[in-house]
C-alpha cells in the first residue's frame, strides 16, 4: 500500500501538468469554437453557436484544407522516397559511420529553423546560388522562378521534415533481426524478394512512424509557407494565424484548430491500429 501511495505522489505532478497545460487548453479551445464572435475576437461573453463550424464549409476555407492536404501528401511522398533509403543504408554503416551521419543530421537543429529557411531564400531566388550554378553549367539560359511558389514551399517542407523520417526508419532498421533476411535468401529468395517480404515488413512500423511525424506537422507549419511561399500558399495553420491576429476572430480560429486536431488525431488512431497488428501479414 505504501509503494502505491509513493508511486501516486510521484506521478501526481505529471497528471497535474497534463490537466493544466494539455487538457485545459484543449477544452478551452473547444468551448471558444462554439462561441459567437463579439467583435473583440476573444469570445469572453460566451454565447453558444455552431456558425463557426458551418462557416468552414465555405468553398474558400475548404480549398484551404484541400491545399493543406495536398501539400502534406506531397511532402510525405517525397520524404519517404528520400528518407527511407537514407535511413536504411545509414543503419547498415559501421558504428563510426553511423555516428558521423547522426552528427550531420543533428547539426541543422543547432540553428534556428527560421534562419535555415532564410538560407533557402538565398539558394532559390532568381539570382541565388542554385540558378547561378545551373546557368554556369549551361543547363539553364534563364533563371528559374522557384521562390514564392508551391515548389519552394514543398522544398522547405521536405527539408524541415526529412530528418524525422530518416531517424524513424534508422531506428527500425537498427533493431531488425537480419538473420530473418538471411534465412529468406537461403530459401531461394532474390535480394529484392527478401527485402519486400521480410525487411520492408519488419521496418514498416518505423516507416509509418515517420509518416505520422511528417504528415501531421506539414498541415500546420504555416511559417514555411509564409517565408518561402510569399503568402501565395495558404495552409490551415496560416488561416488560423490570420484569424487570431488580423481577423480578430478567435472562435472561428478555434473551430479551425478543432477540425485540424480531429483530423490529425484520426491519423494517429489509424497509425496505432496498424502498428498494434500482431501479424504484419494482416496489413497487406
Amino acid at each position: 500500500m505504501e509503494k502505491r501511495n509513493k508511486w501516486g505522489l510521484l506521478v501526481a505532478p505529471l497528471y497535474a501538468f497534463t490537466l493544466l497545460f494539455v487538457l485545459g487548453p484543449m477544452v478551452y479551445m473547444v468551448l471558444v469554437s462554439f462561441a459567437r464572435n463579439n467583435g473583440d475576437g476573444y469570445g469572453f461573453f460566451w454565447r453558444f453557436t455552431t456558425e463557426n463550424y458551418t462557416k468552414i464549409a465555405d468553398p474558400v476555407y475548404l480549398q484551404c484544407f484541400v491545399q493543406s492536404f495536398k501539400l502534406a501528401f506531397s511532402t510525405t511522398f517525397f520524404v519517404i522516397l528520400l528518407g527511407y533509403p537514407f535511413g536504411y543504408f545509414m543503419a547498415r554503416l559501421s558504428e563510426r559511420g553511423k555516428r558521423r551521419m547522426m552528427f550531420l543530421i543533428m547539426v541543422p537543429f543547432w540553428t534556428s529553423s527560421l534562419l535555415r529557411l532564410y538560407g533557402w531564400i538565398i539558394i532559390l531566388q532568381a539570382k541565388g546560388v542554385m540558378n547561378a550554378a545551373l546557368m554556369g553549367l549551361g543547363i539553364l539560359k534563364k533563371p528559374l522562378k522557384i521562390l514564392y511558389s508551391y515548389p519552394a514551399v514543398l522544398i522547405g517542407m521536405i527539408y524541415a521534415l526529412l530528418p524525422f523520417m530518416i531517424l524513424s526508419v534508422y531506428s527500425s532498421v537498427e533493431k531488425m533481426d537480419w538473420s530473418l533476411t538471411e534465412a529468406a535468401r537461403d530459401l531461394g529468395a532474390s535480394p529484392f524478394q527478401a527485402f519486400l517480404t521480410v525487411t520492408f515488413k519488419l521496418t514498416l512500423p518505423g516507416l509509418l512512424s515517420g509518416v505520422i511525424l511528417t504528415f501531421i506537422p506539414s498541415m500546420g507549419l504555416f511559417f514555411i509557407a509564409d517565408i518561402l511561399g510569399g503568402n501565395k500558399i495558404v495552409l490551415v495553420g496560416s488561416l488560423i494565424q490570420d484569424q487570431l491576429t488580423r481577423g480578430s476572430n478567435w472562435p472561428f480560429a478555434a473551430a479551425l484548430a478543432v477540425i485540424l486536431t480531429v483530423l490529425t488525431s484520426l491519423m494517429i488512431f489509424f497509425y496505432r491500429k496498424i502498428t498494434h497488428v500482431k501479424d504484419l501479414e494482416e496489413i497487406f
